[in-house]
C-alpha cells in the first residue's frame, strides 16, 4: 500500500540516458556515411583484446515508497495504524535520506551519479564485414539511492542502497567497414550492493534481512575505430564509445520490526504482537552509463 501524503519528485520512470544511446548510434552512422570507403574494410577485428573504459553513470529516477506487512503473511499491502485507527505514516515520505525525525527537517539528495571505470577483455570472430564476439567486464561504480518514511510518533525510517561494482559477461554483434565497427551488445550482470537502514525510533527493534549480491542484465550499443589506420597511435589500438543500460534485481531486502521495549499498543504490534515487516517498493536497481573504451589487440 502506498503511503498517504507521499512527495517524490520526477516521473514514474525516467531514462535520461536513452537520448545518449541514440546519439551513440547516430554518431556511428554519421561516421559511416562520411567515410569515402564505406564498403571497404581495412581493420581486422578477429582475435583477443584487452582494455579499459571510463565514463559517467546516471541512476534511473523512479517514484518509490515504503510498504508494510503488518500481519506477516508475506504480502506487503497493509497500512500501519495507531490504536485509534489513523494512518501511523500519514506524514508521508521523501526521495532522499531523512535529516531528522519529521518531514519538516527535510531530506538530503541521495543519488550519487558519478564517473566510473572498468577493465574488460574479449574475443571476436569476423565473417566478411560481420563481427560477433564475447566480452567480460568488471566495473567499479559508486551510485546510491535513499527513500525515507515518516511516522506520527514522530520518527523517520530511511532505506539506503549503494552499488559498489558490477561484473558482466555479454555477447556482441556488429557490422565493420573501413576501420570502424558498429555493434549491439547484451548479456548477464552481477552487482555488489550495500543495503542499510536507519531510524530515529528507539522503542522497537529493527532487524535487516536480505543479501548483498544481486544479478540482472546489461544491454547497449557501441562504436569503435582502429586508431593506427587513422594515423593516431601504434598498431593494435582501438578507441570507442559505448552506451550500456544495467538492471539489477534487489527485491529480497526488508526490515523486520520487533517489539523491542515498545508496549502492545505500538502501531507496529497491534495486528501481530511479534511485529511488522517493511521494505521499499523499488525491486530493481537500474542505471545508464556512457563510457569511452580503449582496447589493444595483439
Amino acid at each position: 500500500m502506498v503511503l498517504s501524503g507521499q512527495t517524490v519528485s520526477g516521473d514514474i520512470r525516467e531514462f535520461p540516458f536513452i537520448n545518449l544511446a541514440i546519439l551513440t548510434v547516430a554518431f556511428a552512422g554519421g561516421a559511416a556515411a562520411l567515410s569515402p570507403t564505406a564498403i571497404a574494410q581495412t581493420a581486422d577485428w578477429s582475435g583477443f583484446y584487452v582494455g579499459g573504459t571510463a565514463g559517467y553513470s546516471l541512476l534511473s529516477d523512479a517514484e518509490e515508497t515504503v510498504v508494510f506487512d503488518t500481519d506477516r503473511d508475506g504480502v506487503f499491502d497493509d497500512t500501519v495504524r495507531t490504536g485509534l485507527g489513523a494512518d501511523a505514516f500519514s506524514p508521508g515520505l521523501c526521495g532522499g535520506g531523512a535529516q531528522g525525525r519529521t518531514r519538516a527537517n527535510g531530506c538530503r539528495t541521495s543519488d550519487d551519479n558519478n564517473v566510473n571505470a572498468a577493465i574488460r577483455g574479449g574475443y571476436d570472430w569476423q565473417f566478411g564485414q560481420w563481427v560477433v564476439g564475447a566480452v567480460g567486464k568488471y566495473n567499479v561504480v559508486r551510485i546510491g539511492d535513499d527513500v525515507s518514511a515518516f511516522s506520527t510518533t514522530p520518527a523517520s525510517y530511511t532505506f539506503t542502497v549503494n552499488l559498489k561494482g558490477v561484473a558482466a559477461v555479454r555477447g556482441r554483434a556488429g557490422y565493420a567497414w573501413d576501420n570502424s565497427l558498429l555493434y549491439a551488445t547484451g548479456g548477464m550482470a552481477w552487482g555488489q550492493i550495500d543495503h542499510s537502514f536507519t531510524t530515529t525510533n528507539t522503542a522497537n527493534s529493527f532487524k535487516p534481512s536480505g543479501g548483498e549480491d544481486v544479478d540482472g542484465y546489461q544491454i547497449g550499443a557501441g562504436y569503435e575505430v582502429q586508431l593506427d589506420n587513422a594515423g593516431m597511435m601504434g598498431a593494435g589500438w582501438y578507441l570507442g564509445v559505448e552506451y550500456l543500460w544495467t538492471m539489477l534485481d534487489e527485491d529480497d531486502y526488508q526490515v523486520l520490526v520487533g517489539p523491542g521495549s515498545a508496549p502492545p499498543t505500538n502501531p507496529f504490534l497491534i495486528v501481530n504482537p511479534t511485529g511488522t515487516d517493511m521494505r521499499r517498493t523499488n525491486d530493481s536497481f537500474e542505471f545508464g552509463s556512457l563510457p569511452l573504451t580503449l582496447s589493444w589487440r595483439p
